[in-house]
């Protein structure tokens, strides 16, 4: 299996985005990563990290797109970007597994959207993350940023792809799907939220009803069903208030004596909050709906989490999640 990787994607690239594939090469037995970036530096810090070379090809591309950039002008403009020339590569290639950025999320969702196109069908690709929740579950949030202004039948295409994703990734059976408003009555809702409830109600998914956003990760919801700017409202409040806790508690440990001593007592249990906490742990976030595996991984993400968004390439390409995306939505589309 062959990942293309953009070695000059994110806040710490390229040393952790190498070190990141250093780690996925060491786990993934039958792996092999191309990397794009600029050739002579990537070479160097795979050289100075005793990186495995026989598994791991360069392409040279000397540009880098930013977060500041508009993300149609630079992927049209930047075509010697790192991100471009992933995106030309995988196209030319759609047998490789799938593609890793850490980049600008603007950049990466444009163009992949331009490059590799939607699968047909697919009203709208969604971007979505994959969070923990109290019951040591996993919940898929769908759509957390790709469209800012969806309509009711995107939001009942979202539920369809976050159906078969945790279905074929996670083997649930029957994923409860929950419809994102301000309360859980069924009347709750903007105008477009109570249309998708209807919608939702008539599909032949496990529809469990509206949530409020203060039960996401509760666990009784596998998937979670919203627009891109609620949906980034949420995960983004999500992260915020996990930070802010962790930096509670360790202010509250480091209060006194007393308190640090408790602090050492309670430690492994701690521990198991924090990494629960970690979204380093889940990689990046599948960007469904398009014609490959293309994950974006958090801007600030460290080497583990580089390593965990190449596992869930691999994950996703040997599933089939593509096509059983696809097959799904010819179905649907059939029986309109």
């Amino acid at each position: 299996m062959k990942v293309v990787v953009d070695a000059f994607g994110g806040d710490k690239a390229p040393k952790e985005v190498i070190l990141g594939c250093k780690q996925a090469l060491e786990n993934i037995d039958d792996l092999e990563i191309i990397l794009v970036g600029q050739e002579d530096v990537v070479r160097q810090q795979l050289t100075d990290n005793n990186c495995p070379l026989d598994r791991i090809t360069i392409i040279d591309a000397k540009d880098v797109i930013t977060n500041n950039e508009a993300p149609v002008e630079a992927i049209k403009t930047k075509t010697d970007s790192s991100l471009v020339v992933s995106l030309n590569e995988l196209k030319a290639h759609p047998e490789y597994a799938g593609f890793v950025s850490a980049g600008s999320t603007g950049a990466v969702l444009t163009g992949a959207f331009l490059k590799l196109g939607r699968i047909k069908g697919v009203l709208r690709p969604a971007l979505a993350p994959i969070f923990p929740t109290i019951t040591k579950g996993k919940v898929l949030i769908i759509d957390c940023g790709a469209n800012m202004d969806s309509n009711e039948k995107n939001l009942a295409q979202f539920a369809r792809i976050g159906d078969i994703f945790m279905r074929e990734v996670y083997g649930i059976e029957k994923p409860r799907i929950g419809l994102l408003s301000v309360g859980d009555e069924d009347k709750k809702g903007n105008e477009m939220t109570k249309k998708a409830f209807q919608l939702l109600k008539e599909m032949d998914i496990n529809f469990v009803g509206n949530l409020e956003a203060r039960y996401a990760l509760s666990g009784d919801y596998d998937v979670i069903v919203t627009d891109g700017f609620a949906g980034n409202v949420l995960i983004k409040s999500i992260e915020g208030t996990a930070a802010m806790m962790m930096k509670l508690i360790k202010n509250a440990i480091n209060k006194n004596t007393k308190s640090k001593i408790g602090g050492l007592l309670l430690k492994n249990s701690l521990m198991d909050v924090k990494t629960m906490m970690d979204y380093h742990a889940y990689g990046g976030a599948p960007l469904l709906g398009i014609n490959n595996v293309v994950i974006k991984s958090h801007g600030s993400s460290n080497a583990y989490s580089i390593y965990q968004s190449i596992n869930q390439v691999v994950t996703f390409y040997k599933v089939g999640l593509v096509d059983k995306i696809r097959n799904a939505i010819l179905k649907d589309d059939k029986n309109v």
